[in-house]
């Protein structure tokens, strides 16, 4: 009797002691003034469980009970939501006027202080400047393209009669992918040795910063001091060679003569190489995969595509490539890639700091806090987007979806995604060769995660045999 006495009094004792540490934490905050409704959760972890588990039903829950703008803490940060289209693209087009971008500490950390993302004023003009000279639509036509052609024609040569985890072969091929065009790196040791890292380094930048072994940001940090070592590396054994390496990106970086517009120090093209890294990964990788996906449960949507791929293909041998002519005929094949990013929501938000109190809807944000532009929401507005939750790509043909003001897939205002372009041009060249080589059938019955990152836990399998109308097509 006096041991279960006992117990019940530990546990009330620390029912009452949580009920404390949260009215405690909600105090501390409400002395920040008229801040939006919300709750902050737990002192230094406020809610980034929830946030991180729940995802897109916590941001829904605490939109019916506190409305479109409300106060949290996640990731490490007092930050408020905003899921008022209005609203985001305002704090989107205003940078400079009170917001700066607010990545989380973890992704500061692992992606670096350099990092494209996270700079602004001048050093974000310089770091934009460089990164657009190495992806425009010029150097696209007459660098990368072919690169991309190369490697992806080689990559899924052999794929026939087989069963693939498409997960890890799009996450290795868009790795691979842009190791060749960033640094001519090949399939090998050195390849293998920076993948590695590169995937504990993804791991990492959305965590909380705690720098212990075993967690996600321990091993992120220590893969990016790794991966910041064999770059130097790889810079310095350019530098000694002197060699060109066909005018790869990193070439381009090195450039030192009257010709270059922008020139980096080594800290900063290290970063730019890592943000080029993980952007490219990140998005095409995920967005390669769900292209399979939806196109397996939509066939009507993959016979369009494949009748446009197979006929880019007419009067072309097997191992004949495209060029940038074939690439602009892709219309179907950009409307799906589009439908793919909006219905898997690759992106599901940005973040930004503010640097000053700054007003919105009646409510004052301090200094310093978060705003988490959450667009999410946008992409299932049936205003925008009738019967949202449709697979149609057929929807971007029909009206210019892409230059509403609330488009909001490659970000906003001064911070639009450079790398946009090179990106859809990777994953129309993957789906070119699959759809016009290939057809598959899913096994396993795969689960798939669309929060905090789009992810199957245990790999997404497909079955996958020769196209034999492309076969046919090859010998006429």
């Amino acid at each position: 009797m006096v041991v279960l006495l006992l117990v019940i009094g530990l546990a009330v004792s620390f029912l009452v002691a949580c009920s404390g540490l949260l009215r405690w934490n909600e105090v501390r905050y409400r002395k920040k003034g008229l801040l939006p409704p919300g709750t902050m959760g737990w002192p230094v972890f406020g809610e980034t469980t929830e946030f991180l588990k729940q995802g897109p039903s916590f941001m829904k829950n605490q939109r019916l009970r506190y409305g479109s703008l409300f106060k949290s803490h996640i990731l490490g940060c007092p930050t408020v939501v905003c899921m008022d289209p209005e609203l985001n693209r305002f704090v989107l087009m205003n940078e400079g006027k009170g917001f700066v971008p607010g990545y989380p500490q973890s992704m500061l950390d692992i992606l670096g202080r350099s990092n494209i993302a996270a700079v602004h004023g001048e050093m974000h003009k310089t770091m934009r400047s460089a990164m657009l000279g190495l992806v425009s639509s010029p150097m696209i036509r007459d660098k990368l393209l072919p690169r991309i052609d190369e490697f992806m024609r080689s990559y899924i040569d052999n794929w026939s009669g087989s069963v693939i985890d498409i997960q890890e072969k799009t996450k290795e091929m868009a790795l691979m992918s842009a190791l060749k065009q960033i640094a001519s790196v090949e399939t090998g040791p050195v390849s293998e040795s920076l993948k590695t890292e590169i995937f504990k380094l993804v791991l990492g930048t959305l965590s909380l910063p705690i720098n212990v072994p075993g967690t996600n940001y321990y091993r992120g940090f220590k893969a990016r001091k790794n991966l910041v070592s064999m770059l130097r590396r790889l810079i310095e054994e350019r530098r000694i060679s002197r060699c060109s390496y066909n005018d790869d990106m990193l070439d381009s970086l090195l450039k030192v003569d009257d010709s270059s517009k922008v020139k980096l120090n080594d800290e900063q093209i290290i970063d730019m190489i890592i943000a080029l890294v993980y952007s490219g990964y990140e998005t095409v990788s995920t967005t390669s995969m769900m292209a399979v996906k939806y196109l397996h449960d939509h066939p009507r949507v993959l016979e369009e595509l494949r009748s446009e791929h197979l006929e880019i293909r007419k009067g072309k041998s097997r191992e004949e490539g495209i060029d940038w002519s074939n690439y602009k005929t892709m219309k179907f094949t950009r409307a799906v890639i589009l439908e793919t990013l909006r219905m898997a929501t690759v992106v599901n938000g940005v973040l930004r700091k503010t640097t000053k109190d700054v007003a919105m809807k009646g409510f004052i944000i301090p200094k310093g806090w978060r705003i988490y532009v959450y667009t999410r929401e946008i992409n299932y507005d049936p205003l925008m987007y009738p019967e949202p939750l449709t697979f149609n790509p057929w929807r971007w043909l029909d009206k210019n979806l892409d230059s509403h003001h609330h488009f909001m897939l490659f970000g906003g205002g001064g911070r639009m995604c450079p790398g946009k372009e090179l990106g859809t041009a990777e994953i129309a060249t993957f789906l070119h060769y699959f759809v016009s080589r290939y057809r598959w059938e899913e096994v396993g019955g795969d689960n798939i995660l669309k929060f905090p990152r789009v992810e199957a836990p245990n790999g997404l399998h497909i079955r996958v045999w020769d196209n034999q109308d492309q076969i046919v097509q090859s010998i006429r």
